[in-house]
């Protein structure tokens, strides 16, 4: 107990100077033992909005006995999360005392309208400042010739056919999506596939989605390049209509309510890519918005109707001891953007170097990936935030591996290694 060196406590009797001890010391021991005994704790600092302490409003009021709950005061206007009580006795109110369960909004009031949250989103200027650069370039160019005498007859009429020309060739590169795969012949498309390894993702024919896998794979292609011997080049994406699959070990495809039917052409040529190696990751990206079941999200549900004709194998949750889980990094949990849902591969997957040919999650894992032109992630990670969103990079790897090497994890010459990794 440390008693202040000031005048106040020098020039008291020793007989004064013990008694007031006492006094403290039995007062901090009572709201120690009981809280707040039976005296009212008015209001000393509190939490506003955004978090911050600060002084208590006035519309704040004493907490008393009679108000707590099995010894726990509930947060209301009148008592407001923060401090109570005074300057012996200190109690703090929390919001989350009173909190026993996190579930979505059940039902919202008339006129309230439900919306994703997106990113802000950026517009790309540089097409056009290259072409802004270039007219700039032409019209000194004009200049220069106009001022030594050359602008004249034919020869002026061949420089504006050629500045009209650059002008719409500009143009035109200027309005060529720079998001995606552009459409280009078989053959080139082939040629593209097949010289570099690339991270390939299902076209859904909805712009934002397409820019979010397309940024996703884009951070997990970089970091695969840092951390891995792959060396990969930018994502592709592939439209399962009509494109060759052949050329690709692992296909990302995120799941819309909006995404068409598949076509017959296009079950046989999955049902193909399945039966010869190839492997599907299915994201629903709807852990954030599902309830308890996670196969009644409305993503999941989408799926069902979906994979109609395609000859998928019975599917179960990624046990322990998985290749997945020990491919690259040692793992347990496969969060993304979101976490807690299931990870559900091939049940009778791993004769042999075989491959679960489908992997179906819900944590929206290109939304973890994505990355801006800057390097920076687009989206947060809830509710972990960068450490959710490191595990979701090393279940990317983990992924990119597994398509890559199959199931040589599982041979008997690793387990010595993993065992040391695992420090037993």
């Amino acid at each position: 107990f440390h008693v202040p060196a000031s005048a106040e406590w020098s020039n008291l009797p020793l007989s004064g100077l013990f008694v007031e001890m006492l006094r403290r010391i039995v007062a901090v021991s009572r709201g120690v033992a009981g809280g707040s005994g039976n005296q009212p704790l008015p209001p000393i600092e509190t939490l506003d909005g955004f978090g911050r302490l600060q002084a208590a409003p006035a519309s704040a009021t004493a907490l008393l006995p009679e108000e707590a709950q099995n010894g726990i005061w509930r947060v209301d206007p009148r008592h407001p999360p923060g401090f109570y009580g005074n300057e012996l006795v200190r109690q703090a109110v929390n919001l989350t005392n009173t909190v026993t369960e996190v579930a979505p909004l059940r039902r919202l009031p008339p006129g309230v309208r439900r919306g994703d949250l997106d990113g802000a989103g950026e517009i790309d200027l540089k097409a056009w400042l290259l072409v802004a650069a270039l007219i700039v370039a032409l019209i000194d160019l004009v200049i220069a010739l106009a001022l030594r005498g050359l602008l004249y007859g034919r020869v002026r009429r061949i420089a504006a056919g050629a500045i009209l020309a650059l002008l719409v060739a500009s143009a035109a590169q200027a309005q060529t999506p720079s998001a995606g795969r552009a459409d280009m012949d078989p053959e080139e498309f082939a040629i593209k596939a097949t010289l570099e390894t690339r991270l390939v993702y299902v076209r859904t024919g909805k712009t934002d989605v397409d820019d979010i896998s397309r940024a996703g794979l884009r951070g997990l292609t970089s970091l695969l390049n840092r951390r891995t011997a792959v060396e990969a080049a930018e994502p592709l994406a592939v439209d399962v209509e009509t494109d060759e699959l052949a050329f690709f070990p692992l296909l990302y495809w995120p799941v819309i309510q909006e995404q068409r039917p598949l076509s017959p052409a296009a079950i046989e040529r999955l049902n193909t890519y399945l039966h010869t190696g190839g492997t599907i990751l299915f994201d629903t990206r709807d852990q954030g918005e599902v309830a308890a079941d996670p196969r009644s999200g409305p993503g999941a549900r989408r799926l069902q109707v979906l994979v109609r004709g395609l000859e998928i194998p019975p599917l179960a949750p990624v046990p322990p001891d998985h290749v997945l889980t020990k491919a690259f990094y040692l793992m347990q949990d496969f969060p993304g953007r979101f976490t807690g849902g299931a990870l559900w591969v091939e049940s009778r997957e791993g004769v042999g170097d075989e491959v679960s040919s489908v992997i179906v999650g819900s944590n929206d894992y290109a939304g973890a990936w994505a990355i801006d032109n800057s390097n920076r992630p687009m989206f947060a990670a809830v509710p972990g935030g960068e450490h959710q969103r490191e595990l979701a990079f090393r279940f990317g790897v983990n992924l990119v591996m597994y398509a890559l090497t199959g199931n040589y994890k599982t041979d008997q010459v690793n387990v010595p290694s993993i065992l040391e990794r695992l420090g037993q």
